[in-house]
This record gives C-alpha cells, sequence and structure tokens, in this order.
C-alpha cells in the first residue's frame, strides 16, 4: 500500500527576548515530540535562542503556535526563515 507523505520544508527561527534561562529548550523538545518534526533547538551566544525544524509546513504551524503559546510571555521577537527541507534530520534534538 503507498504511503501519502505531505511535502516537507525546512524553518529556521531565531528567538529573542528572556529566551535563555528559562526551560526554552527542554519545552521546545518536548513539544517537537508530539509533531512530525525534525531538527534541533540550541542557545547562541547573543542571547538568542535557534530552532531549525523540517517537516510538513501544518505539523510546523501546530508547533510554533503551541511554543508562541506557553512561552508567550519569555519571547520579545522572532527571526524566521523557509527553505527546503535537506532530510538532514531523524528526529529532533538540543544542541550545545
Amino acid at each position: 500500500m503507498a504511503q501519502f507523505t505531505h511535502p516537507k520544508h525546512r524553518r529556521e527561527c531565531r528567538f529573542s527576548g528572556r529566551v535563555q534561562g528559562v526551560g526554552f529548550r527542554y519545552t521546545v523538545t518536548n513539544l517537537a515530540m508530539q509533531y512530525d518534526v525534525g531538527g534541533y533547538v540550541r542557545n547562541l551566544p547573543d542571547g538568542r535562542v535557534e530552532l531549525v525544524i523540517e517537516g510538513p509546513d501544518e505539523e510546523m504551524d501546530h508547533l510554533l503556535e503551541d511554543l508562541n503559546r506557553k512561552m508567550d510571555g519569555y519571547i520579545r521577537g522572532v527571526d524566521q526563515t523557509e527553505a527546503n527541507a535537506t532530510g538532514e534530520f531523524d528526529y529532533f534534538a538540543i544542541r550545545h
């Protein structure tokens, strides 16, 4: 039986605000486990947090909506770029 797959894309998000030292990466990781996405989250030296995800657009949309709802008081801004998926991720993880 053929399996229908949704096209996958890549999003790179850099969150600013009070996003380090508040459980941001762990919140992202726990949320990401609920969706069909791969990628990583990591702290950046300038105080921002980088999130790179690949997956179907709808899955990434839901993940980002949940993250914004849970971490609303900490996020001041987000820069987001979109690209074609590279297929490099088998799972989601925290990078150091």
